[in-house]
C-alpha cells in the first residue's frame, strides 16, 4: 500500500505546494495527498492502512484516488464533468464506489482553488466557493446526477423529489437542498462548505503536537473524530437508520472525551483501534465523515502545507 505517510510512489518528485499555484499538477498533488493522509490515519469504523473492513482495503481507495486525481485537476472540464468522469474512472479502477462523496466535494473545491489564486486564504476560498456553487448550471446538474446514479443508484432520489436516475428538473444546489437535512455531503453545497471550515479546519488547528506527529493518527484522525463527534454520519443513517447513527455519534463524542484524558498518542491509537474493531464487527462505517475529512485535508494542503509530511506533498508522477 502506498498511502502511508512514510511511503512514496516510485517516480514521485519531492516538491511541495509552496512552489505550486493551485491549478493543474498542484491540485492533482493536493488531492492525492489528502486521500493518502486520510488513509494513513486510524479512523474507527472506516478503512485505513492499519485495518481493512467492509470487504475493502486501503488499496481499493488508493486505486480510486489515482484514477480520479488527474480528472479532478483538469481545468478544461466543468465541475459536473469532473465529478462524472472521475466517478466513472474510480469505479472502473477500484471495482466499486470508493469515493463518490469525496468527488462530489472535490469537484467544486478544485474549481474554487483555480478561481481563488495562489495560496488562497479562508476568506478568498469561501468567496470562490460561493461563486462556483452559484455558477453550477443545467449541464453540471445532469453530470452530477449521472455520477450519483453510476456510483449508487437512488442517491438523492430516495425521498422522491428528484430521482438521480432521471434528468434533473432543478439546479444542483436546489437538488442538494432537498437532501441537505439528511445528507452531510449535500449540506455542503447549500451552506458553502461551512462544516469543513467551522469543524474540520478548526479541529486541525487545535490538534496537539503529539497527535499531529503520531504516524497512525495525524491531522486526519483529529478531523475525522471531530466530524464523527459533531454529526450523525449520513452513511450510517442511510444503512441503519437515524437512531443508530445518533447512537454511533454519541459513542464518538464519548471517545473524543476519553482521548482528551489520554497521556500520549500511543494510548489514543490503542483505544482507536479497539473502537475500530468494535464498529467494523457491527458493520458500522462512518463513511461520510471520512469523505468530509478528505475534503478538509484538500483545503488544508494549500493553507498549511507544513502539516503534510514531505512524501505526501510530492507532485504526481509523469505517466
Amino acid at each position: 500500500m502506498t498511502s502511508g505517510s512514510d511511503t512514496v510512489r516510485p517516480g514521485l518528485h519531492d516538491t511541495g505546494p509552496e512552489d505550486e499555484a493551485p491549478s493543474g499538477r498542484g491540485i492533482e498533488a493536493a488531492f492525492l495527498a489528502a486521500c493518502r493522509a486520510e488513509l494513513a490515519a486510524i479512523k474507527p469504523g472506516n478503512v485505513h492502512v492499519h485495518a481493512a473492513g467492509h470487504r475493502m482495503d486501503a488499496q481499493t481507495f488508493e486505486k480510486a484516488a489515482l484514477a480520479a486525481s488527474p480528472i479532478v485537476a483538469d481545468a478544461g472540464l466543468g465541475v459536473g464533468e469532473r465529478v462524472l468522469a472521475a466517478t466513472r474512472a474510480s469505479v472502473a479502477a477500484a471495482g466499486c464506489n470508493a469515493n463518490l462523496g469525496i468527488l462530489l466535494l472535490a469537484g467544486p473545491l478544485a474549481r474554487a482553488f483555480e478561481r481563488a489564486g495562489p495560496s488562497p486564504g479562508e476568506v478568498a476560498l469561501r468567496r470562490a466557493l460561493e461563486t462556483v456553487l452559484a455558477d453550477l448550471d443545467a449541464e453540471d446538474a445532469r453530470s452530477i446526477f449521472a455520477a450519483i446514479a453510476h456510483a449508487s443508484p437512488g442517491g438523492l432520489g430516495e425521498a422522491g423529489e428528484e430521482d438521480v436516475r432521471r434528468a434533473p428538473q432543478i439546479g444542483v444546489v436546489e437538488a442538494m437542498g432537498l437532501a441537505a437535512g439528511r445528507d452531510l455531503i449535500a449540506r455542503q453545497y447549500v451552506n458553502g462548505y461551512a462544516d469543513l471550515f467551522d469543524t474540520g479546519l478548526k479541529a486541525a488547528a487545535r490538534a496537539p503536537t503529539a497527535l499531529r506527529e503520531h504516524p497512525a493518527l495525524g491531522l486526519a484522525f483529529a478531523i475525522y473524530i471531530a466530524f464523527a463527534a459533531r454529526f450523525p454520519d449520513s452513511h450510517v443513517s442511510r444503512k441503519f437508520g437515524l437512531q443508530r447513527a445518533e447512537d454511533v455519534h454519541r459513542r464518538f463524542k464519548n471517545f473524543a472525551q476519553v482521548c482528551e484524558s489520554c497521556r500520549n498518542g500511543e494510548e489514543i491509537a490503542a483505544k482507536a483501534l479497539i473502537l475500530d474493531r468494535e464498529l467494523k464487527s457491527e458493520g458500522i462505517n462512518p463513511g461520510t465523515c471520512a469523505d468530509l475529512t478528505v475534503a478538509t485535508l484538500f483545503i488544508l494542503y494549500f493553507q498549511r502545507p507544513g502539516f503534510f509530511p514531505a512524501p505526501l506533498r510530492a507532485s504526481p508522477p509523469d505517466d
